[in-house]
């Protein structure tokens, strides 16, 4: 977290800090109360906030989670904004967990994201040929499924399906270079006339620059960059040893896709910070 934090405030920046359930679960994070505390003493509220990201009602393992719990823990923690992920329910089931988790948010103050559509890559086992994923439009967000549970459900960001994919997390795949992803700006240009709430892309390490900025024209205000970040330091720890050559090595790639890959350097006055 610390080199984040260091480079997000160097480059005038500005970035959440998300922990996921698999954080705590398949990446040594401890717990979302750990990754609190280290935001208490790392964290600058003025360049960076901490958001609870996928608590999933199923999760990659088919396994039923226990999410309400989670959720309060967080906000309990202090989290800034959390993420409620029913993503691999049926429609209206994913609307009743939405709305459940959008009343604890809202009666705190904290915006609530919610998922629909299907962004593939956490469930274990290789996936389909990125090519036939894309051309089938498999997961895809539907635009009036989505404006229907925008209305209903009150969520305050939505993240949407049109061409990325997580970041693989099993063992045997979570070294291997990602694809270099696409985006269907047609298909999130009608989401976005259909929701007209902030929209957010999940699997953003990997996407070709010309669709990034794009979207960035069609309504995505939050972009998650998980593998591109754990693969410098998973990288630096396998070939130095060292936790302090790790956490350089985050340091100088978070200051590169700030400056150089997304050239959002010294945006930090463009953003509304409540």
């Amino acid at each position: 977290m610390a080199p984040v934090v260091k480079a997000v405030k160097e480059c005038d920046s500005f970035a959440l800090i998300e922990c996921a359930r698999l954080e705590w679960r398949k990446f040594g994070a401890q717990s979302l109360e750990a990754v609190a505390q280290e935001f208490a003493s790392t964290g600058d509220i003025d360049y960076v906030r901490l958001h609870l990201d996928h608590i999933p009602v199923v999760d990659e393992d088919d396994q039923i989670v226990d999410y309400l719990p989670v959720i309060k823990r967080a906000i309990n923690s202090g989290y800034h904004s959390v993420m409620i992920d029913g993503s691999r329910l049926p429609f209206p089931e994913n609307l009743l967990a939405t709305q459940e988790v959008v009343v604890m948010a809202h009666q705190v103050g904290i915006p609530c994201e919610a998922e629909l559509g299907a962004v593939l890559g956490h469930e274990d086992g290789p996936l389909p040929p990125y090519e036939e994923l894309f051309s089938s439009r498999k997961g895809f967000t539907d635009p009036e499924e989505a404006r229907f549970f925008v209305n209903e459900s009150g969520c305050d960001w939505l993240s949407v399906a049109v061409g990325t994919v997580h970041g693989a997390i099993s063992k045997h795949a979570r070294k291997e270079k990602k694809i270099t992803a696409r985006l269907d700006l047609e298909h999130l240009e009608r989401l976005r006339d259909a929701t007209a709430i902030p929209l957010v892309l999940h699997g953003g390490s990997g996407i070709a620059p010309e669709y990034l900025f794009g979207a960035f024209q069609l309504g995505v205000v939050k972009l998650n960059i998980g593998t591109d970040i754990r693969q410098a330091y998973e990288n630096s720890m396998r070939t130095t040893g060292q936790v302090v050559a790790a956490q350089e090595a985050v340091y100088q790639r978070v200051c590169w896709l700030l400056r150089h890959y997304f050239n959002l350097a010294g945006n930090r006055h463009q953003v509304y910070i409540k």
